[in-house]
């Protein structure tokens, strides 16, 4: 992957624009941020799934639960 790097100088007003190809520990770290991510997301659907299927066998919505739990 190409990483733009952007540097700006306050003194001359120049800004000086380097593209590189990112290192093995980037890219490493990168996809590890990816596969965090995934997961979150899928942790996430899942949630949302196991609540939604409670609210059905309750036979009510998500609003009413928040009332009965108090909630606003």
């Amino acid at each position: 992957m190409k990483i733009v790097e952007k540097e700006f100088n306050v003194q001359t007003g120049e800004t000086t624009v380097t593209e590189r190809d990112e290192t093995a520990q980037e890219q490493a770290a990168r996809e590890a941020r990816e596969v965090e991510f995934a997961q979150q997301q899928a942790e996430a659907t899942s949630r949302a799934a196991q609540r939604q299927s409670i609210l059905n066998k309750l036979g009510i919505t998500e609003e009413e639960a928040r009332i009965l739990l108090g909630g606003n």
